[in-house]
Formats: structure tokens, C-alpha cells, sequence
């Protein structure tokens, strides 16, 4: 992970991307550099951060897929919160992110489980 490397400027439909601060978050223990306000699986994926969570049977990964909040692929923990949908989001100074597995745990980073 490390800084940020590419965000869309100038969406067709959404126009141009909003001017945030830029904040750091912690994503496994790690610092990323993000935009406050940007969902936080933009800011994952800038940081080439694909895979969110890992799925309880068979423990492949998972990512985002519908970008709306539709599905709950892009689910990860977030300040001790399980199942929390990242593509929408915001980022705010300071959270933290953690790789969640299956159903994940309330008030722990479940990263390792």
C-alpha cells in the first residue's frame, strides 16, 4: 500500500471529482493516504488495494462489484464495525479499515481470522 496513485478527475456523469483534504487512514494496520469524502474503496483502489474481504466458505477474495451499495462484496470492518459497505463510504480522517473475513467480528480487526 502507499500513496495515492490514480483517482478520476473528471467523471462523464458524476463531473469533476470534489477537492478533499487529503487524510490518512489505516487499512490492516497500514497508513493510506485518501481524499475526505471519497468512498473508501476509491481510496483502496488508488492505493492498488483490490481485495477486501475473504469469503467464509472457501475463503476466496472479494472485491468491489456493484459500486453502489447494492451487494456486499466491498464489505470490510470499519473502526471495529463488521459488514460495513466501502463503495459508499466516506472517508474520514483517521478510521480504521480492516480485511474482513466471512461475517467478521464486532470491535476487533478480524484481519487474521
Amino acid at each position: 500500500m502507499g500513496g495515492v496513485k490514480v483517482r478520476i478527475q473528471g467523471h462523464p456523469i458524476l463531473g469533476a471529482a470534489p477537492a478533499g483534504r487529503r487524510v490518512t487512514i489505516t487499512v490492516d494496520g497500514r497508513p493510506v493516504a485518501a481524499v475526505e469524502g471519497e468512498p473508501v474503496a476509491a481510496a483502496l483502489m488508488a492505493a492498488g488495494v483490490r481485495a477486501f474481504r475473504r469469503t467464509t466458505k472457501t475463503g476466496e477474495w472479494r472485491g468491489v462489484f456493484c459500486a453502489i451499495g447494492r451487494c456486499t462484496d466491498c464489505v470490510m470492518t470499519i473502526d471495529g464495525v463488521p459488514n460495513v459497505r466501502t463503495c459508499v463510504t466516506p472517508v474520514r480522517d483517521g478510521m480504521a479499515v480492516a480485511t474482513q473475513t466471512g461475517l467478521g467480528k464486532w470491535g476487533v480487526d478480524d484481519a487474521g481470522d
